[in-house]
């Protein structure tokens, strides 16, 4: 891609506008830097799944027509959680105050998502907005692997949400993610986040789990074995118990200072 189609791609989705000129340049990051950059995308997309689970209801309302749940008004929604979390207003990262550390590769890639997660939305607008229709799978885990697979296609940081017994085939822990959630399932909501070098240490992970909410236990939860709304058996889950989760893979040495 020439640079002339690059900043057009770039004005087309509304990167320019938020600062981003290039969210596919890589270049060396210290640990410290990568580690809080994944940390804080993993929370974004974290609050990009409540945000739709907030929504559900009335997503899955078969009787409404036009939801009004805009990419624009996810964004709103998305930023509020955001902040509830963090601390860090997205409207203002380049204003945030000195007290709360936000590091350069952060401020490239957490709009750069932003900009991702309100493409799905978008992308989902006929089925949010389809009468006649209950349940729509528009759910906060089909928002999670769609949002981290269109970042990750666009950017050289790799997100992905993952579980030990995927109902999407997509979503399928490799040898380490996998081995990090067995360890994980032992200790209930006793870990913010497992970070890791890799890959001769070129490479750093992060992965930051996710656990069963009441609300997830409709589809989740118990009896083990029903089936559920969108027709899988429930996994018999507890509120509290680990439900997965959101591995950030960044490289490390790679570019030009």
């Amino acid at each position: 891609m020439n640079t002339g189609t690059l900043i057009a791609t770039l004005l087309a989705s509304g990167l320019l506008a938020w600062g981003v000129t290039d969210v596919r340049e890589a270049r060396a990051v210290e640990r410290a830097e990568a580690e809080e950059t994944a940390r804080l995308l993993a929370k974004l997309m974290r609050a990009g799944r409540l945000v739709i689970d907030q929504n559900q209801t009335m997503i899955d309302d078969p009787h409404k027509g036009d939801k009004g749940f805009t990419p624009d008004v996810f964004e709103q929604q998305l930023i509020v959680e955001f902040r509830k979390e963090t601390a860090i207003d997205l409207r203002t990262l380049a204003a945030t105050p000195s007290s709360i550390l936000i590091p350069p590769l952060a401020k490239e890639l957490l709009p750069a998502f932003v900009l991702a997660s309100k493409e799905v939305v978008r992308e989902a607008q006929v089925v949010i907005n389809q009468r006649g229709i209950g349940y729509k799978n528009f759910i906060p885990a089909t928002y999670g692997s769609q949002a981290a697979r269109r970042f990750t296609g666009q950017s050289h940081v790799r997100l992905k949400q993952t579980t030990l017994k995927p109902r999407n085939p997509k979503n399928e822990p490799d040898d380490y993610e996998a081995s990090v959630l067995k360890w994980l399932s032992g200790r209930p909501n006793a870990q913010a986040y497992v970070s890791e070098l890799t890959d001769k240490g070129r490479t750093l992970r992060v992965v930051m789990p996710i656990y069963y909410v009441k609300d997830c236990l409709k589809c989740h939860g118990e009896p083990k074995g029903e089936q559920d709304i969108s027709g899988y058996p429930k996994e018999g889950a507890r509120e509290g118990d680990l439900a997965g989760a959101i591995t950030v893979t960044v490289p490390l040495n790679v570019g030009n200072r």
